[in-house]
């Protein structure tokens, strides 16, 4: 396909004028019935010169445009940006294709509506059975999938695969979608060799074979309990958190850096043993298979806290930590990976690849790092859909099953603990160290004589407080980029809110600004773009760009308030 593109992105004005010729009403008129209500979530695959987008959001629709071609993405960009500031909502465009739609996937959002135009004939069949299966993922309960095919070759460079309905038919068969409607007409540019078909595929069911498997697999007793516990609220943890760390989604599995499902079981694990020393299986005297004398013990002077991304090791305690780091991955892959299977277990729901590596002096805990231990492998990309969408009702009930476990053994019982102790054990962050290290910024620089403004006011800040761009209590992350000087009033107003689109919008430049007055240093931006390259969805590794954390940050808004339902704050 990526010969296409080429095309596409070398001749795209020719093709934008060719596009925009036609009306969309026109051209999507034999799925009429099915055209989506004003505030439905629209994703449009291939979207062009941006026609359809554009249509659309005058609609009243949310768009996310698909479009490879740099070119062609350009012109759509700057067709929809008259809707900037005008009374309908801006498309949002991403640089991404089938079938891989990495970036996509990282928003974590399900649509009303997913518009694939003048596209499919483009992928090879391997292609359009692996692109149908993500964009059936992608669609919410009742959602519609729109695809036009086109019949017939193309005679200026592009190529094009065999396509018809009945392929259609057997993926829809396979992934359990319905084939609502199916029509077929002639081109509406007028060429004699030229037909189309067009299909609407629905989606008729929530998902929740997903969320039944996990819940099985958390009530279910097997061997490890506590061990499997914590996989799957590590694997909870990163899905909602870390949508950046997904290394590969291009067939029907995830595929993630093994270090960062260590870093988040020995985060866990640090505060149990160490912090409140409470016993994690029925033997009061065996210690945890990970707890070994030239690794844990080397580390026991650390806090949870300590283990974070962008962190800087050094010396022995880097020696330390990689040791730590492969113990932690043989014991996952003796426990929880090899006993969390699906019926029987010679059908596993995850897998560890390891790699062989050397020990460095130092370590910084980036994506790099935590990649260079190996692949922590998630066989069903539906279950980490589900960990994703449903994570806020699956924690829950890990933590209380968690809890009952711990409420069993022998020296816990003997210590008669308070429920409150076991809950506060399993906490993922010290609530005192939220935003001591932002505050601290801000006081040095106003000490040095800087003014500090509130990104959602741009007042000049002397009292200030330090307000979670998304809420803590929904999205429990301390990260650089997500906490954000601000009045004590407006933090206090805003509360468990997020920040209303046009407000975040209208703060746009005060928030860069502030991120780098706070990150000046090389050192600073290190440990700020490490830690928003994982966390949030679209990055590339090697960003070092404030503009596209703040595109990024919009993104991940967006997707929050989507899954969790999240209230909106408009300030002022």
């Amino acid at each position: 396909m990526s010969s296409n593109i080429d095309i596409y992105h070398q001749v795209a004005e020719g093709f934008a004028s060719q596009y925009n010729a036609l009306k969309p009403e026109v051209v999507h008129q034999s799925w009429r019935s099915f055209w989506p209500a004003a505030d439905a979530l629209v994703l449009d695959i291939g979207a062009g010169s941006g026609r359809d987008a554009l249509w659309l959001a005058q609609q009243g629709c949310e768009v996310f445009a698909v479009e490879p071609a740099k070119a062609l993405r350009e012109l759509g960009q700057q067709q929809t940006a008259t809707l900037d500031g005008a009374q309908y909502k801006p498309v949002h465009w991403l640089d991404d294709r089938l079938p891989e739609l990495k970036t996509v996937l990282q928003l974590g959002l399900k649509f009303d509506l997913i518009l694939v135009s003048a596209v499919w004939m483009h992928l090879i069949p391997a292609e359009q059975e692996r692109s149908f299966r993500k964009l059936s993922n992608l669609l919410k309960a009742g959602g519609r999938l729109v695809i036009s095919l086109r019949h017939g070759d193309f005679n200026d460079g592009r190529t094009a695969y065999p396509v018809s309905i009945h392929s259609i038919e057997q993926l829809c068969v396979q992934h359990g979608v319905e084939l609502t409607l199916q029509h077929q007409g002639a081109d509406a540019m007028g060429r004699e060799n030229v037909l189309w078909q067009t299909v609407v595929c629905t989606l008729p069911d929530d998902g929740s074979g997903s969320l039944s498997q996990v819940r099985h697999i958390i009530l279910n007793s097997s061997k490890s309990s506590t061990y499997k516990l914590a996989l799957l609220r590590t694997l909870v943890r990163i899905a909602d958190a870390h949508p950046g760390a997904v290394l590969d989604s291009s067939s029907q599995q995830i595929i993630l850096p093994v270090g960062l499902v260590v870093l988040y079981w020995i985060r866990q694990f640090k505060r149990l043993l160490d912090g409140y020393n409470l016993q994690q299986n029925s033997d009061p005297s065996k210690r945890l298979g990970f707890q070994k004398a030239d690794g844990w013990d080397l580390l026991t002077h650390l806090t949870a806290d300590d283990f974070a991304i962008g962190a800087l090791f050094a010396g022995p305690d880097a020696m330390a930590l990689q040791k730590l780091f492969s113990h932690c991955i043989d014991t996952i892959q003796q426990g929880p990976v090899t006993f969390i299977y699906q019926k029987t277990p010679d059908n596993p729901l995850f897998a560890i690849e390891k790699k062989r590596r050397t020990a460095t002096e130092t370590v910084l805990i980036d994506k790099d790092f935590l990649a260079s231990f190996g692949h922590f492998i998630i066989h069903q990309d539906k279950l980490w859909q589900c960990l994703r969408h449903y994570g806020c009702w699956i924690e829950p009930l890990l933590t209380r099953q968690w809890v009952d476990e711990m409420a069993k053994y022998q020296l816990n019982k003997a210590r008669a603990l308070p429920l409150e102790t076991y809950y506060l054990s399993l906490q993922w962050l010290e609530q005192k160290r939220e935003t001591a290290a932002v505050r601290d910024k801000v006081t040095k620089l106003q000490q040095q004589g800087e003014k500090v403004l509130s990104v959602w006011s741009g007042s000049t800040l002397k009292q200030f407080d330090i307000d979670h761009c998304l809420p803590f209590s929904y999205w429990p992350n301390n990260d650089q980029w997500n906490l954000l000087p601000c009045t004590a009033t407006e933090n206090r107003s805003k509360s468990d809110r997020l920040p209303g689109r046009d407000l975040l919008q209208h703060s746009r430049g005060r928030i860069n600004n502030w991120w780098q007055q706070a990150n000046s240093t090389e050192a600073e931006q290190r440990r700020f773009f490490t830690e928003a390259n994982l966390s949030l969805p679209g990055l590339k590794n090697q960003n070092h760009d404030f503009e596209q954390v703040f595109e990024a940050l919009q993104f991940l808004v967006f997707g929050v308030k989507q899954r969790l339902q999240v209230g909106e704050w408009k300030f002022g």
